[in-house]
């Protein structure tokens, strides 16, 4: 939890390459100590590169989004969540494979490990950087081989020179780093979608991780001598993976169903976690404990997807990395409160009894809001959109909104500022995107 917001700021800083090269040493590292490492201080550096290891994955996250347009977003969110997976169930089988059948010692194994670890920070030397920084790296007007920051791009026209420069005075504060990362954040959780997966991020994801910690110790209380669990793990791996890339296929409009498909995905998950509260049979511990992972997995594409475009590409980075770190936050607190000797100090059975309360309350929050939007659309509070916008990623619905307020302010407050292009919005295909983009406006 300590290196994630360095970790999220280095991200943009660097702009996303050399933060995955660290990643990559950082695992390396963790795997040399794990071979080599004899002392307390080793094992303890061990955990310091892990730790730097784990949060460096919201650098692949937003890295990801950088390769491809926008539309490509949901598709791109699943192949990468399931490519995740399989190289999970994939070493787990294969590790099996060659300890019982091949007799491969537990040391020669962690060294093949190493290798493919090795390997792929190879190919990390070879990724594309990006050119563009969203809070660092801004360049001045005029200067050559730069280019301009996303912030920039999303706000043109000639600004104030007292704006360009921090320069000493009241305004200075209002162009550092910090204060620019908090105004671009808070003005992008206004869109309701952003606002809607961030919560469900942050919220979920805190019971998902507190399931798989202490899941193990549940099915040893149920079956002590059971040898299956390590097949339970890899058929929910393989599981999550099918799900998570289906989950790129699933074309529904977002905007109105999002609420009650996260609703009924939460209640499902709070039904197994009850089931493994209440079961005494270990093969009905283990299949609801695959279905429960499988169910997780497959809205974290959607979610990826959904957050990444609602944002630039620079941002995403901050807002994954708030997201797990918030998360981080309550995951510690509630097992301090609920698991930890220092709080309740609960036994594993009362623990998921628990955890099946927390998935219930998010669930029936989750519907309450969902039936309420659908009963305002039904109501005809919300006027349906054209097949065109509803097919529109919440990013497009930004731009079309930028551009008519581009429109209203040439006019009256900046009559100097050009107006936005196809190349400061590459998802626009031109005269038509722009028509269609006004329709609101001339309508209200």
């Amino acid at each position: 939890m300590a290196v994630l917001v360095p970790i999220f700021l280095l991200t943009d800083y660097l702009r996303y390459k050399p933060v995955l090269l660290l990643q990559g040493l950082s695992y390396v590292s963790v795997w040399l100590l794990l071979l080599l490492g004899t002392s307390v201080l080793h094992m303890q550096f061990l955990e310091f590169f892990y730790a730097i290891t784990m949060a460096a994955r919201i650098a692949y996250s937003s890295y990801i989004f950088s390769l491809v347009k926008p539309e490509r977003y949901q598709r791109m969110a699943s192949y990468s969540r399931a490519a995740v997976l399989l190289g999970v169930f994939s070493s787990s089988v294969l590790g099996q494979l060659l300890v019982t059948v091949g007799g491969v010692s537990f040391r020669l194994l962690n060294y093949i490990s190493l290798g493919c670890l090795l390997f792929s920070l190879v190919l990390a030397l070879f990724l594309k950087r990006p050119k563009r920084s969203l809070f660092f790296n801004r360049s001045e007007p005029g200067s050559h081989g730069a280019s301009p920051s996303e912030v920039d791009r999303m706000h043109p026209g000639p600004r104030p020179p007292a704006l360009r420069k921090l320069s000493p005075g009241p305004a200075a504060w209002r162009d550092c780093v910090l204060v620019r990362m908090l105004r671009e954040l808070g003005a992008n959780l206004r869109v309701p979608q952003l606002r809607l997966w961030t919560i469900w991020w942050v919220l979920n994801s805190t019971g998902y991780y507190l399931i798989m910690y202490y899941v193990h110790i549940l099915w040893t209380v149920v079956h002590p001598t059971s040898v299956y669990n390590g097949a339970a793990d890899a058929t929910s791996t393989l599981l999550s993976a099918i799900t998570a890339f289906a989950a790129g296929f699933v074309n529904i409009r977002w905007a109105l169903w999002a609420k009650l498909v996260i609703a009924a995905v939460t209640a499902a998950q709070a039904g197994l976690v009850f089931l493994l509260y209440s079961t005494k049979s270990i093969w009905l511990c283990y299949v609801a404990f695959v279905l429960f992972r499988g169910f997780y997995q497959f809205l974290v594409p959607i979610a990826t997807f959904q957050i990444a475009s609602s944002l630039s590409k620079e941002l995403c980075a901050l807002v994954f990395g708030v997201n797990t770190l918030l998360a981080t936050i309550l995951n510690t607190a509630i097992t301090l409160i609920v698991s930890d000797k220092r709080g309740l100090g609960l036994p594993v059975h009362s623990q998921f009894l628990v955890y099946f309360v927390y998935f219930l309350v998010l669930s029936a929050a989750y519907l309450g809001a969902g039936l309420r939007d659908l009963w305002h659309f039904q109501r005809g509070r919300h006027q349906p959109l054209p097949l065109s916008q509803e097919l529109r990623s919440p990013l497009e619905e930004k731009a079309a909104q930028a551009l008519n307020t581009q429109d209203g302010d040439r006019h009256s407050l900046h009559p100097e500022a050009p107006p936005l292009t196809s190349e400061d919005i590459p998802w626009t295909s031109g005269p038509a995107s722009r028509e269609q983009s006004q329709q609101p406006e001339a309508k209200a």
